[in-house]
């Protein structure tokens, strides 16, 4: 959900970017309107009904489950370092979420899913059953992922579309902790570091850039924000309900079409070694 077009927490406008290469977005239909607007009413909600207040960053210790995944971060780099033997291969961002366009056309970001908003990615999983193990210990889970920057990528200021979610990225491959390599959220400079959790809220502006000459990658996840009763009811049911929308429908189907080439070059090769 990171790029739909929803209102952001701030009422600053969001900025816009070339989309060269990308068909722009067309008018949202009814049904994409309607919801953007209820999503509006619903934040407000959040903001009162917060648990743990709204900071753009959030301290680690605040979630004990984080801590248990930080103590297994190896297993998931393992599975990692075995993606990235095909990371020329990932899919870009945008190639999947077309209207992350609207913040980033280049190849320099790359993903690998696992799961997103009630649509789960059997075979992706398959190569990460520990990721997935672990991933389990996360309530509220949305959306989870791999987030490859390339060298040399600036994701530039942008807004969440919704606050009803908290962003948790843990560092698997970042080989220098300085300025060159980190993520602004509000007013918050944050760094990436192998093993540590990071946990935000996107509906903040946030920026992040990797000015290093090496790839960085982290376990993106999207997870509700805890809420007070009734906001928490509400929000669960608004983000079930995202599964239903054309933005998310069509990540899915461009999802599915890289998924099939990507699994049918990799058995292609295998029998071509078999023989």
């Amino acid at each position: 959900m990171d790029g739909m077009n929803m209102v952001p927490q701030s009422t600053e406008p969001m900025q816009r970017f070339g989309t060269d290469g990308i068909r722009p977005m067309g008018r949202p239909s009814l049904v994409a309107r309607a919801f953007m607007g209820l999503l509006a009413t619903v934040e407000g909600l959040n903001l009162h009904a917060a648990r743990m207040g709204n900071p753009p960053v959030y301290e680690t210790d605040a979630f004990p489950w984080a801590r248990e995944i930080e103590s297994e971060w190896r297993l998931i780099r393992a599975e990692l370092d075995q993606v990235l033997l095909r990371q020329s291969e990932l899919p870009s961002f945008q190639s999947i979420s077309r209207d992350v366009a609207t913040i980033n056309s280049d190849n320099g970001w790359k993903t690998f899913f696992l799961c997103g908003y009630g649509n789960v990615s059997k075979k992706n999983i398959a190569q990460c059953p520990q990721t997935w193990r672990l991933l389990q210990k996360i309530p509220g889970l949305r959306a989870a992922m791999f987030s490859v920057f390339e060298p040399g990528k600036h994701l530039p200021a942008h807004r969440g579309p919704y606050n009803g979610v908290l962003r948790f990225h843990l560092g698997l491959k970042v080989d220098e902790v300085s300025d060159r390599l980190a993520i602004r959220v509000r007013d918050k400079l944050c760094h990436w570091r192998e093993g540590e959790a990071l946990i935000f809220d996107d509906a903040y502006d946030h920026e992040a850039w990797n000015h290093t000459d090496s790839t960085r990658v982290v376990l993106f996840v999207d997870f509700d924000k805890p809420l007070r009763w009734p906001a928490s009811a509400i929000n669960s049911a608004i983000l079930g309900a995202a599964m239903f929308t054309p933005f998310v429908r069509e990540g899915v189907d461009n999802h599915s079409a890289w998924e099939k080439r990507f699994y049918a070059e990799a058995e292609a090769l295998r029998q071509t070694r078999a023989t």
